[in-house]
Protein backbone atom coordinates (compact mmCIF):
# COMPACT_ATOMS: atom_id res chain seq x y z
CA UNK A 1 0.00 0.00 0.00
CA UNK A 2 2.97 2.00 0.79
CA UNK A 3 5.05 1.49 -2.30
CA UNK A 4 1.70 2.23 -4.64
CA UNK A 5 1.14 5.65 -2.64
CA UNK A 6 4.28 6.55 -3.57
CA UNK A 7 4.31 5.46 -7.10
CA UNK A 8 0.77 6.97 -7.46
CA UNK A 9 2.06 11.05 -8.02
CA UNK A 10 5.19 10.12 -10.45
CA UNK A 11 2.93 7.82 -12.68
CA UNK A 12 -0.07 10.27 -12.77
CA UNK A 13 2.47 13.07 -13.66
CA UNK A 14 4.02 10.72 -16.43
CA UNK A 15 0.80 10.11 -18.00
CA UNK A 16 -0.27 13.40 -17.98
CA UNK A 17 3.36 14.19 -19.91
CA UNK A 18 2.18 11.55 -22.55
CA UNK A 19 -1.37 13.08 -22.93
CA UNK A 20 -0.08 16.59 -23.06
CA UNK A 21 2.29 15.33 -26.24
CA UNK A 22 -0.01 13.28 -27.64
CA UNK A 23 -2.01 16.10 -28.21
CA UNK A 24 0.53 18.22 -29.72
CA UNK A 25 1.55 15.32 -31.94
CA UNK A 26 -2.48 14.77 -32.70
CA UNK A 27 -3.50 17.95 -33.14
CA UNK A 28 -0.57 19.89 -34.73
CA UNK A 29 -1.30 22.60 -32.95
CA UNK A 30 1.93 25.16 -33.42
CA UNK A 31 4.23 25.59 -29.82
CA UNK A 32 3.19 29.80 -29.66
CA UNK A 33 -0.25 28.05 -29.03
CA UNK A 34 0.68 24.95 -27.01
CA UNK A 35 4.82 24.53 -26.12
CA UNK A 36 5.36 20.79 -26.10
CA UNK A 37 6.86 18.97 -22.45
CA UNK A 38 10.35 19.15 -23.96
CA UNK A 39 10.32 23.39 -24.58
CA UNK A 40 9.17 23.63 -21.30
CA UNK A 41 11.46 21.61 -19.74
CA UNK A 42 14.14 23.24 -21.56
CA UNK A 43 12.31 26.89 -20.15
CA UNK A 44 12.96 25.91 -16.78
CA UNK A 45 16.27 25.17 -17.13
CA UNK A 46 17.11 27.94 -19.03
CA UNK A 47 15.04 30.47 -17.26
CA UNK A 48 15.80 28.99 -13.69
CA UNK A 49 17.30 32.07 -11.48
CA UNK A 50 14.44 34.14 -12.63
CA UNK A 51 11.94 31.17 -11.76
CA UNK A 52 13.64 30.05 -8.28
CA UNK A 53 13.78 34.43 -7.27
CA UNK A 54 9.77 34.68 -8.37
CA UNK A 55 9.25 31.40 -6.73
CA UNK A 56 10.72 32.21 -3.50
CA UNK A 57 8.31 35.62 -3.58
CA UNK A 58 4.90 34.04 -4.09
CA UNK A 59 5.90 31.45 -1.26
CA UNK A 60 6.48 34.45 0.71
CA UNK A 61 3.05 35.93 -0.22
CA UNK A 62 1.48 32.27 0.10
CA UNK A 63 3.15 31.38 3.47
CA UNK A 64 2.25 35.01 5.13
CA UNK A 65 -1.30 34.82 3.73
CA UNK A 66 -2.00 31.69 4.78
CA UNK A 67 -0.88 32.29 8.41
CA UNK A 68 -2.98 35.87 8.62
CA UNK A 69 -6.25 33.76 6.91
CA UNK A 70 -6.08 30.88 8.60
CA UNK A 71 -5.21 32.63 12.15
CA UNK A 72 -7.60 35.03 11.99
CA UNK A 73 -9.99 32.33 10.57
CA UNK A 74 -9.15 30.25 13.87
CA UNK A 75 -9.67 32.81 16.04
CA UNK A 76 -12.54 34.29 14.57
CA UNK A 77 -14.49 30.78 14.86
CA UNK A 78 -13.60 30.54 18.29
CA UNK A 79 -15.08 34.20 19.21
CA UNK A 80 -18.37 32.74 17.25
CA UNK A 81 -18.25 29.34 18.90
CA UNK A 82 -18.32 30.73 22.25
CA UNK A 83 -20.76 33.90 21.92
CA UNK A 84 -23.86 32.51 20.08
CA UNK A 85 -25.11 36.37 19.47
CA UNK A 86 -21.57 37.51 17.59
CA UNK A 87 -22.41 34.00 15.30
CA UNK A 88 -25.93 34.80 14.48
CA UNK A 89 -24.61 38.21 13.56
CA UNK A 90 -21.70 37.26 11.55
CA UNK A 91 -22.58 34.34 9.79
CA UNK A 92 -24.89 36.16 7.28
CA UNK A 93 -21.77 38.33 6.38
CA UNK A 94 -19.52 35.71 6.04
CA UNK A 95 -21.24 33.61 3.66
CA UNK A 96 -22.01 36.66 1.83
CA UNK A 97 -18.35 37.81 1.54
CA UNK A 98 -17.79 34.33 -0.64
CA UNK A 99 -20.24 35.15 -2.92
CA UNK A 100 -17.93 38.31 -3.99
CA UNK A 101 -15.50 37.37 -6.39
CA UNK A 102 -11.93 37.15 -4.80
CA UNK A 103 -10.47 38.24 -8.06
CA UNK A 104 -12.79 41.46 -8.35
CA UNK A 105 -11.49 42.34 -5.17
CA UNK A 106 -7.77 42.21 -6.27
CA UNK A 107 -7.63 45.53 -8.31
CA UNK A 108 -9.32 47.32 -5.76
CA UNK A 109 -6.74 45.67 -2.94
CA UNK A 110 -3.61 47.04 -5.42
CA UNK A 111 -5.18 50.60 -6.20
CA UNK A 112 -5.17 50.52 -1.95
CA UNK A 113 -2.12 49.02 -0.66
CA UNK A 114 0.16 49.47 -3.75
CA UNK A 115 2.12 47.37 -6.36
CA UNK A 116 4.27 45.63 -3.60
CA UNK A 117 3.76 42.00 -0.97
CA UNK A 118 0.62 43.99 0.69
CA UNK A 119 -2.41 43.48 -1.64
CA UNK A 120 -0.98 39.65 -2.61
CA UNK A 121 -0.74 38.54 1.36
CA UNK A 122 -4.16 40.40 1.95
CA UNK A 123 -5.74 38.28 -1.27
CA UNK A 124 -4.37 35.27 -0.19
CA UNK A 125 -5.79 35.92 3.25
CA UNK A 126 -9.20 36.01 2.29
CA UNK A 127 -9.29 33.20 0.43
CA UNK A 128 -7.80 31.08 3.15
CA UNK A 129 -9.81 33.00 5.89
CA UNK A 130 -13.33 31.57 5.08
CA UNK A 131 -12.46 27.31 4.91
CA UNK A 132 -10.77 27.80 8.12
CA UNK A 133 -13.31 30.02 9.74
CA UNK A 134 -15.74 27.25 8.12
CA UNK A 135 -15.07 24.41 9.05
CA UNK A 136 -13.54 25.14 12.87
CA UNK A 137 -16.60 26.62 13.63
CA UNK A 138 -18.74 23.36 12.54
CA UNK A 139 -16.46 21.56 14.51
CA UNK A 140 -16.46 23.69 17.19
CA UNK A 141 -20.74 23.95 17.37
CA UNK A 142 -20.37 19.66 16.75
CA UNK A 143 -18.99 19.13 20.15
CA UNK A 144 -21.10 16.07 21.88
CA UNK A 145 -23.99 17.79 24.57
CA UNK A 146 -23.75 15.05 26.89
CA UNK A 147 -19.39 16.25 26.76
CA UNK A 148 -20.19 19.61 27.89
CA UNK A 149 -23.11 18.67 30.33
CA UNK A 150 -20.48 16.96 31.94
CA UNK A 151 -18.19 19.25 31.57
CA UNK A 152 -19.88 21.73 33.51
CA UNK A 153 -21.14 19.57 36.31
CA UNK A 154 -17.48 18.72 36.96
CA UNK A 155 -17.13 22.43 37.30
CA UNK A 156 -15.19 23.80 34.20
CA UNK A 157 -16.64 27.24 33.32
CA UNK A 158 -16.98 28.47 29.45
CA UNK A 159 -13.23 29.07 28.73
CA UNK A 160 -11.62 25.67 30.07
CA UNK A 161 -14.68 24.02 28.19
CA UNK A 162 -13.62 25.78 25.18
CA UNK A 163 -10.03 25.12 25.65
CA UNK A 164 -9.84 21.38 26.91
CA UNK A 165 -12.90 19.89 25.49
CA UNK A 166 -14.21 21.72 22.50
CA UNK A 167 -11.26 22.88 20.27
CA UNK A 168 -9.66 19.63 20.96
CA UNK A 169 -12.82 17.72 19.55
CA UNK A 170 -12.88 20.08 16.64
CA UNK A 171 -9.31 19.82 15.71
CA UNK A 172 -9.87 17.74 12.75
CA UNK A 173 -12.25 19.60 11.08
CA UNK A 174 -9.80 22.33 11.46
CA UNK A 175 -7.05 20.17 9.92
CA UNK A 176 -9.47 19.87 6.84
CA UNK A 177 -10.30 23.42 6.82
CA UNK A 178 -6.16 23.72 6.76
CA UNK A 179 -5.55 21.38 4.09
CA UNK A 180 -8.35 23.57 2.01
CA UNK A 181 -6.91 26.78 2.70
CA UNK A 182 -3.52 25.07 1.09
CA UNK A 183 -4.66 24.66 -1.84
CA UNK A 184 -6.23 28.06 -2.59
CA UNK A 185 -3.60 30.25 -0.99
CA UNK A 186 -0.95 29.55 -3.61
CA UNK A 187 -3.89 30.95 -5.95
CA UNK A 188 -4.59 33.89 -4.17
CA UNK A 189 -0.96 34.92 -4.57
CA UNK A 190 -0.24 34.52 -8.39
CA UNK A 191 -4.25 36.14 -8.81
CA UNK A 192 -2.82 38.90 -6.93
CA UNK A 193 0.30 38.97 -9.28
CA UNK A 194 -1.64 38.93 -11.90
CA UNK A 195 -3.08 41.82 -11.23
CA UNK A 196 -0.75 44.16 -10.41
CA UNK A 197 3.01 43.13 -9.40
CA UNK A 198 6.70 43.20 -11.13
CA UNK A 199 7.91 39.83 -9.11
CA UNK A 200 6.35 36.60 -8.38
CA UNK A 201 5.28 33.60 -11.02
CA UNK A 202 1.87 35.23 -11.88
CA UNK A 203 4.43 38.49 -12.71
CA UNK A 204 6.20 36.22 -15.12
CA UNK A 205 3.36 34.33 -16.65
CA UNK A 206 2.02 38.39 -17.40
CA UNK A 207 5.14 38.90 -18.95
CA UNK A 208 6.25 35.84 -20.94
CA UNK A 209 2.82 36.06 -22.70
CA UNK A 210 2.81 39.77 -23.28
CA UNK A 211 6.68 38.71 -25.16
CA UNK A 212 4.70 36.13 -26.40
CA UNK A 213 7.28 33.91 -24.42
CA UNK A 214 4.41 30.52 -23.87
CA UNK A 215 7.37 28.21 -22.91
CA UNK A 216 8.26 30.38 -20.15
CA UNK A 217 4.85 31.30 -19.48
CA UNK A 218 3.79 27.47 -19.07
CA UNK A 219 7.43 26.71 -17.18
CA UNK A 220 5.84 29.43 -14.53
CA UNK A 221 2.71 27.50 -14.39
CA UNK A 222 4.43 24.19 -13.82
CA UNK A 223 6.69 25.77 -11.09
CA UNK A 224 3.25 27.33 -9.46
CA UNK A 225 1.67 23.39 -9.47
CA UNK A 226 4.90 21.92 -8.06
CA UNK A 227 5.36 24.60 -5.30
CA UNK A 228 1.31 24.68 -4.42
CA UNK A 229 1.16 20.94 -4.01
CA UNK A 230 4.49 21.16 -1.90
CA UNK A 231 2.45 23.22 0.39
CA UNK A 232 -0.14 21.40 0.41
CA UNK A 233 2.06 17.90 1.29
CA UNK A 234 4.16 20.44 4.05
CA UNK A 235 0.36 21.78 5.50
CA UNK A 236 -1.08 17.70 5.70
CA UNK A 237 1.80 16.41 7.10
CA UNK A 238 1.67 18.94 10.15
CA UNK A 239 -1.85 17.88 10.32
CA UNK A 240 -1.72 14.57 10.40
CA UNK A 241 1.23 15.27 13.25
CA UNK A 242 -0.46 17.71 15.02
CA UNK A 243 -3.22 15.59 15.41
CA UNK A 244 -1.33 12.29 16.36
CA UNK A 245 -0.06 14.16 19.02
CA UNK A 246 -3.23 15.54 20.51
CA UNK A 247 -5.30 12.63 19.48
Amino acid sequence: MRLTRFLAPPAIAAGFVLLWQGLILATGLPPFLLPGPGAVAAAVIAQREVLTGAALRTLAEVLTGFALGAGSGATLAIAMAAWPRLAATLRPALLISQVIPTFALAPVLTLWLGYGMAPKIVVTALICFFPVASAFLDGLERTSPVCRDLARTMGAGPAREMWHLRIPMALPLLGSGLKLAAIYAPVGAVIGEWVGGSEGLGAVMIHANGRMRIDLSFAALVVVTALALAFHAGISLAVRRGLARFG
